[in-house]
């Protein structure tokens, strides 16, 4: 069985990627998640997609263009631009979920 590619997008203030990790996930953390970089981050083979930073929305159609399969976890406190709703699989809010919580329901 192959581990799980995760990318993780923005300015990762409660350490979803240190926890995801620490599930045996492979992550690549990235602190902007424009199409070069998401591409080098080698989005086209990620499982999910976790950002951090609402102000960022934009690369999740962007994540999605390049990996149509992908799951896409927004984990932030801010609200999600709309634009971005429909291909977002899951939206949580650092106050209610551990990131630790987060990281063991991933391949759920």
């Amino acid at each position: 069985m192959s581990e799980t590619h995760v990318v993780v997008t923005g300015t990762d203030t409660h350490d979803i990627a240190g926890a995801i990790e620490e599930e045996g996930f492979a992550v690549t953390a990235v602190d902007i998640g424009n199409r070069s970089v998401l591409e080098d981050a080698d989005i086209a083979e990620a499982e999910v997609y976790v950002l951090t930073e609402a102000a960022q929305a934009t690369s999740v159609p962007v994540a999605k263009d390049i990996n149509s399969e992908l799951k896409v976890v927004v984990y932030t406190e801010d609200s999600l631009a709309d634009f971005a709703l429909p291909q977002t699989d899951l939206i949580l809010d650092p106050a209610l979920f551990d990131p630790e919580e987060v990281a063991t329901e991933l391949d759920a």
